[in-house]
């Protein structure tokens, strides 16, 4: 009995270290999954790719797109995003530990140091941009540059300085549609004759570019508060009574009306027009009814509001402006 307890104990304990082992390796592969993810803020850079895939899909050819030469494009594109991410937060670690909302951010918490920010930031950046180059052409791999810079460069010390960066900001968030555009050989369809492709490009970049102040005003009044307390100079802490920003917001969707009724010219489909013509009307009312009243109830609905109207926007553009659709050009 004795022989059979000494004979068994050494195997118990060797497969529960063995397991335990297993489960520390999981834990931390899981840990750093989960920070590599808190880096690369996966819905702003799936917004990217969408915006991206998108403003290919209204400049391709009737025969559509090359799939693999695509899938590098978008792939090139989420990594020069996670790069300015990373790189936003490595600036703005500072001002994060001073905000709830940020505070447990890797970089902010102490969790990955800045060593390691940096240098994933300049791995995936030049990757992405390799990747850009090969797929989309040098254009496109330029364009996506100038984001970068205009991104970590310009806006985000910009936030400390000026609530001008919000409309510097909104730069950076619509070029991504000139990646689109150049890596499905655009400038050479425009030659060609072909002004669809460009005339919905356009369209969706200013579409972009005025969809985000509604948008990110209504994020600055939620957490005016924070950003006060951290420094950020947001236009709702530059006027707390929320005028300037409820007058940004209202100027901006309602001048999104007329411009995504553009989004349906090309095709000429009455589908586009009647969604996009929807979706831009709510989204003004919602700009209206946060003018009207300025308090966090209908901020929070005007940030819900333009996540819908983003999704259904890019929605429309892609099922209902493809490259079989088009009445313009060749």
């Amino acid at each position: 009995m004795s022989r059979l307890a000494t004979s068994t104990a050494p195997s118990i304990g060797a497969g529960y270290s063995e397991s335990l082992t297993k489960v520390h390796a999981s834990h931390r592969t899981r840990s750093l999954t989960s920070e590599v993810a808190a880096l690369v803020r996966p819905r702003i850079a799936m917004m990217v790719l969408v915006t991206v895939f998108a403003a290919m899909w209204l400049t391709a050819t009737p025969g559509g797109l090359a799939w693999l030469p695509t899938m590098l494009v978008l792939l090139g594109t989420g990594l020069v995003a996670a790069s300015s991410s990373i790189a936003n937060q490595i600036l703005e670690r500072e001002s994060d530990r001073l905000m709830p909302r940020t505070a447990g951010r890797p970089l902010a918490s102490g969790r990955l140091s800045v060593a390691q920010g940096w240098w994933l930031t300049g791995a995936s950046l030049v990757v992405g941009l390799g990747f850009l180059a090969g797929a989309g052409g040098l254009g496109a791999a330029v364009v996506a540059a100038v984001t970068w810079l205009i991104y970590v460069v310009a806006y985000t010390p910009l936030k400390r300085v000026s609530p001008l960066n919000t409309a510097v900001g909104a730069v950076a968030g619509a070029l991504p549609v000139g990646i689109g555009w150049l890596a499905a050989d655009g400038p050479t369809r425009l030659l060609a004759g072909d002004a669809a492709g460009a005339l919905a490009t356009a369209a969706l970049g200013t579409v972009l570019y005025l969809w985000q102040f509604p948008h990110f005003m209504a994020i600055a009044w939620l957490y005016r508060r924070q950003y006060s307390d951290a420094g950020l100079q947001m236009l709702t802490v530059a006027d707390p009574s929320g005028l300037r920003a409820a007058g940004q917001s209202l100027a901006a969707a309602l001048a999104l009306v007329p411009v995504s009724l553009v989004l349906a010219v090309p095709s000429g489909s009455i589908r586009m027009f009647l969604t996009a013509g929807l979706a831009s009307i709510v989204y003004a009312c919602g700009a209206i009814w946060f003018a009207i009243n300025r308090d966090d109830r209908s901020a929070r609905r005007l940030l819900l509001t333009s996540l819908a109207v983003l999704l259904v926007l890019m929605a429309a553009a892609i099922g209902f402006g493809g490259p079989t659709d088009r009445l313009l050009g060749p």
